[in-house]
């Protein structure tokens, strides 16, 4: 429950400050985690690092986990199990792995056999798992979903993904605090995805870096629930760590009857709504970046290249190199136009399209499918429109629509109606567009290749995709169809109650895994340096190679097609693949490290701002690591990114002087080795003469220095952990699983965290840093 505090505090400050275990003098927190969702593809290597270090999960009662990434959205009509139905061998791989996990861990899964299955950040809010006041993580960047509640929610890495399954905590520190105030009435046809996009080309996609933005404003205040987590899920893309919304009355109607929700009327329900209406900043809070924005100036939006930022109203038209002053945009627009095969200039309603996605945790809720559905009432796909694709979120809106009709009116009309899953979000399934096919879809990147390799994306709304199906090109709704405004209110989702149908205690113990005891488990026997430490990180010298690039995103460094692996190696020769090969599989010999001497590279220098944008996939370290870069110099980089380097023992440098970056740059184009002094902080030259020094935080750089585990050193602090859980279980019980768990189960759930024990636990140093 928030502290009384004199000075007024963010949204943001007070969960954040609600969940701090402990604070070390630099800032640097140990930060409790109330829920974690778990899938697939970045969990793997997570639970193998538990096994070998015979660790537990600490909370099962707050993990939850699901297949979205990987899998068949084909019928599953003949479904008997994932081996069997799932038909690509890595893909396969990857889901029969977490099966295996969750059952070796017992954890609560629903798997493709449950209707409750879905995407990671759909089915979370739907079942009430996701709740205001709380922390959430996730193995992905759109965590920031979550927000929409006034949750704490953002991605991580595998190697955090291990850190919370193993601790329930995270190190970490305190961002910076953005506004984003959006007042005045939407247009018609103007929608929740249409906002961001607006914003996201506002601020572009290093606006938020350092940031959790908090949404807020009349036209926020106005939207569904639905709507909010559209802008939140999004506000990743606009380079933040977090997007929040404070909850109000349309959050709690939203919450009420969840399934893992309080119950309605309950003392649970009213104390917990008593601490969700606290939820809001404090008049005269103060935010570091400040932005307002009229909803007036909003139109349908629609983008046009290779970036979120990228994106003009659909009246617009394409725009070019010379539109641009900054000379990373300028490139980045001459290269995102041959990329996507247009001609700056063109109207953006002259451009065809080949295929229509509507799907994603972005746009794949009820609301959404509804609003698509009502503009494409009674009409036909477009005879060009090779493909139109509608992939629920979830099993439940998949039935919610088809007990609607909703289904019937997208097959009547052309459309394809699959099955819950990500799809042709990131193409990781067999749903992907050919090369150079142009796609308008409801989704949330638009890099190259995020949807099949050369694939052409352009993001759009429910109705403009809907429009655009209909019409065959990218289209202003507001031209062709009368009262295309979604609703903003309309009928909640009838979710499925978890486990409803199960007869029987065995059968309950089958699907669900869930082991004696869910309390907290301790995990003191392991060493942590033996277990989990790292080579340590002292002065690194070597080949450094040059890359004049911005905003390289996450699916550049390492496309999604290479990351169907349960292993953190083998992913070197991967790296910046679209860069290195050409077409045909052949190198491409202009590329820096398909040169010499720079295919022995160990440093890795990045003149353009903003890199490792996207993801929170942590594939691309584990891709330049295995390459065997253990260092980037760049003048900045995504938050997530950041994190994750490190987390691998590897060293970010933030070099924000360019003169001095450039100065480095002509050493690495000269092919000389640089030299990296992380205890001094100094970068030299071939010579040892000083080019840079850098500024590195002590925490961070005494962990790297030391080579020590985050896992080991958070285990130091199971006392305050045990402590911090008594307390929460004291004013947030709704928050243990104790309270979901006991509707399916006879008997006690909940076992008090063991004592921690005072003997026979590993030591690591930690001087001069406290911890």
């Amino acid at each position: 429950m928030p502290s009384a505090e004199s000075q007024p505090r963010t949204l943001y400050d007070k969960v954040f400050q609600d969940h701090i275990v402990n604070q070390q003098p630099d800032g640097t927190v140990l930060l409790y985690i109330d829920r974690h969702l778990v899938h697939e593809v970045t969990s793997p290597q997570a639970f193998e690092g538990l096994k070998n270090a015979k660790r537990k999960v600490r909370r099962p009662d707050c993990t939850l986990a699901t297949t979205d990434h990987n899998v068949p959205t084909t019928p599953r009509k003949n479904f008997k199990n994932v081996a069997d139905f799932v038909k690509e061998e890595d893909s396969r791989l990857q889901c029969t792995t977490l099966e295996a996990n969750v059952k070796d861990f017992g954890l609560t899964y629903f798997g493709l056999g449950d209707r409750n299955q879905g995407i990671v950040h759909i089915i979370g809010p739907e079942q009430g798992f996701t709740l205001p006041g709380t922390t959430v993580v996730c193995g992905d960047s759109h965590t920031s979903t979550h927000g929409a509640f006034g949750a704490l929610a953002f991605g991580i890495g595998t190697s955090e993904v291990e850190h919370v399954l193993a601790t329930q905590c995270l190190i970490t520190k305190k961002s910076k605090n953005m506004r984003v105030q959006v007042d005045g009435k939407l247009a018609p046809g103007v929608s929740s995805k249409d906002i961001i996009l607006h914003v996201i080309g506002v601020i572009g996609t290093a606006g938020g870096n350092g940031a959790v933005i908090e949404f807020c404003g009349s036209a926020i205040k106005s939207l569904s629930m639905e709507a909010r987590m559209s802008i939140c899920n999004m506000s990743i893309e606009g380079g933040a760590r977090a997007g929040m919304i404070a909850p109000d009355q349309i959050t709690f109607d939203y919450l009420k009857g969840r399934p893992l929700a309080p119950k309605v009327d309950s003392n649970e329900w009213n104390k917990a709504v008593n601490y969700w209406s606290s939820l809001r900043s404090d008049e005269g809070a103060k935010y570091d970046v400040e932005v307002f924005i009229d909803a007036k100036d909003i139109a349908p939006t629609v983008s046009w290249g290779t970036s979120p930022q990228d994106v003009v109203p659909i009246t617009g038209v394409v725009p070019g190199p010379d539109d641009f002053e900054d000379p990373n945009r300028k490139a980045g627009c001459k290269r995102a136009l041959e990329y996507m095969g247009l001609t700056a200039g063109t109207k953006m309603e002259d451009i065809e399209l080949d295929k229509i996605f509507i799907g994603s945790c972005t746009n794949a809720r009820i609301e959404d499918l509804r609003a698509a559905a009502k503009v494409v009432d009674g009409k036909k796909v477009a005879p060009n429109i090779k493909r139109a694709m509608v992939v629920p979120g979830s099993g439940n809106v998949k039935d919610q629509a088809e007990r609607e009709g909703l289904d019937k009116i997208f097959t009547d009309a052309g459309f394809e109606w699959r099955e819950a899953g990500c799809s042709m979000c990131l193409g990781m399934n067999p749903d992907i567009l050919s090369p150079r096919e142009r796609c308008a879809s409801t989704s949330n990147r638009n890099f190259e290749g995020r949807q099949g390799a050369l694939g052409r994306t352009h993001l759009v709304s429910p109705v403009m995709a809907a429009a655009a199906a209909i019409v065959g090109k990218l289209t202003d709704i507001r031209k062709h169809f009368d009262d295309a405004t979604p609703r903003k209110a309309s009928p909640k989702l009838e979710v499925t109650p978890v486990f409803a149908e199960v007869d029987s205690e065995e059968e309950l113990d089958r699907i669900m895994d869930i082991p004696t005891d869910v309390g907290p488990h301790v995990n003191h026997s392991a060493k942590p340096a033996a277990a989990g430490g790292l080579p340590k990180f002292t002065v690194l010298k070597g080949i450094a190679a040059p890359l004049e690039k911005a905003n390289v995103d996450t699916d550049a460094i390492i496309p999604k097609q290479f990351l169907k692996t349960i292993k953190r190696t083998g992913l070197g020769t991967a790296l910046f693949h679209p860069l290195r090969y050409n077409e045909d599989g052949s190198e491409n010999e202009s590329f820096v490290l398909n040169q010499e001497p720079y295919r022995n590279s160990k440093i890795l220098v990045v003149t353009g701002p903003n890199f490792g944008c996207g993801s929170s996939r942590e594939h691309a370290p584990w891709a330049l690591l295995d390459f065997g870069i253990k260092c980037v110099i760049a003048p900045s980089y995504a938050d997530i990114f950041f994190n994750n380097t490190f987390k691998n023992g590897m060293l970010p440098l933030v070099l924000p002087d360019q003169a001095k970056l450039e100065n480095i740059a002509e050493e690495a184009k000269a092919g000389k080795e640089i030299e990296v002094d992380l205890p001094n902080q100094v970068i030299r030259d071939a010579q040892g003469n000083e080019l840079a020094k850098f500024e590195v935080e002590e925490f961070r750089k005494h962990c790297l220095v030391e080579g020590l585990d985050d896992i080991g050193l958070t285990m130091q602090m199971d006392d305050k952990i045990a402590q911090f859980e008594q307390k929460r279980t004291l004013d947030t019980p709704w928050l243990d699983g104790s309270g979901y768990l006991k509707k399916w189960r006879k008997g006690p759930v909940k076992v008090e965290a063991a004592p921690v024990p005072t003997t026979n636990r590993g030591e690591v140093k930690t001087d001069p840093v406290e911890w």
